[in-house]
């Protein structure tokens, strides 16, 4: 056989058993889904900033950031509601490396999906009730669905799974903000097809069950820039790429026509430090044009305790990114409130 069965998973039921999020917390959580997604539908005129590691992969470090970025938040929360990006999954373009502490909760030990599901939850679990925050985190994996959809206020759709029919119909079943990006090839079209089919009903076979869904009007537009076929990334967060997508929206039967800017990713071609001036360019534009301000509903920036990045090892860093290269808490932390300033 080509599959080596090792154990059988426990449900999202047992899990959430094993590991439940405390009364308080979800009503928190309900709070929470309804601003973000009266952000998305224009109800709530706050900009939406998801920010966080490419990768949570300590539970100690992520929960020290977003402690020091709840206190931020709370300064802002006027004019920017933050939501932490606690990202479980890594996508990789090659299928190595590391995959996320979901997968392997210590990135020098071998996969573990059991003991990577209880760190997973463990984490959000401590950093919703240290924080009164709720996240952000990407479905690399449609049927992890039941094991997160207590945890999470807000949902991407990565690059390489936009054009999956899974990825897109499974949405359509979320009942919180779910972003799709833009492929690699940075297609506005494709982008457009997954909101739509993200926001329309479906019939279809999920976690072993026949099921329907009813659509999820809060799907929308991430773009996060592209890679063209020779291999250089090329930007589309300027005022001209706002334009033509929102002039594509509007030949869309969509609802709730809303973007979020990646500021890294191709966008920033990884130049980490470039994310500040993109934040800011986006924010000028959103003041420049009643257009974009009303498309463009926040931005995702990475950023952790310490810039850059670095290799994983047995001696780390504490709060440095192991993936992409990330702001560091002093630049964040600026920027946060110059975002706030301009919004």
């Amino acid at each position: 056989m080509s599959f080596n069965y090792l154990k059988k998973m426990p449900s999202p039921e047992e899990i959430k058993e094993m590991l439940p999020v405390p009364e308080k917390v979800q009503q928190l959580k309900l709070q929470r889904d309804k601003e973000v997604a009266d952000i998305i539908t224009g109800k709530d005129d706050r900009f939406l900033c998801i920010i966080g590691p490419c990768s949570a992969d300590n539970e100690d470090a992520v929960c020290e950031y977003i402690s020091k970025l709840s206190r931020v938040a709370e300064d802002i929360k006027d004019k920017v509601l933050v939501v932490p990006r606690i990202y479980t999954n890594k996508p990789r373009t090659t299928g190595s490396g590391y995959k996320g502490i979901a997968s392997q909760p210590d990135p020098n030990e071998a996969p573990d999906m059991l003991a990577g599901l209880i760190a997973m939850r463990k984490m959000h679990i401590r950093a919703m009730t240290e924080s009164e925050l709720t996240a952000a985190d990407e479905m690399l994996y449609p049927e992890n669905w039941g094991y997160v959809d207590d945890l999470l206020s807000y949902v991407a759709i990565g690059a390489r799974s936009v054009e999956d029919q899974h990825h897109r119909l499974t949405v359509s079943g979320f009942d919180v903000a779910s972003g799709m990006k833009n492929p690699t090839s940075g297609d506005f079209s494709v982008m457009l097809n997954s909101v739509y089919a993200a926001q329309h009903p479906h019939h279809f076979t999920f976690s072993g069950y026949e099921v329907t869904t009813t659509g999820n009007p809060l799907a929308h537009t991430i773009l996060r820039g592209a890679v063209s076929k020779h291999g250089n990334s090329t930007q589309n967060y300027h005022y001209e790429d706002l334009i033509r997508l929102h002039n594509m929206y509007e030949e869309m039967d969509l609802v709730n026509p809303a973007c979020i800017i990646d500021a890294n990713h191709s966008n920033s071609n990884k130049q980490f430090k470039e994310q500040i001036r993109i934040v800011k360019e986006v924010m000028h534009n959103r003041n420049h044009s009643n257009e974009i301000k009303k498309l463009v509903k926040g931005v995702m920036i990475e950023s952790y305790l310490v810039e850059g990045c670095q290799p994983i090892s047995e001696n780390q860093t504490y709060g440095q990114s192991i993936t992409d290269p990330c702001l560091g808490w002093e630049d964040t932390r600026h920027l946060l409130y110059t975002i706030a300033e301009r919004n």
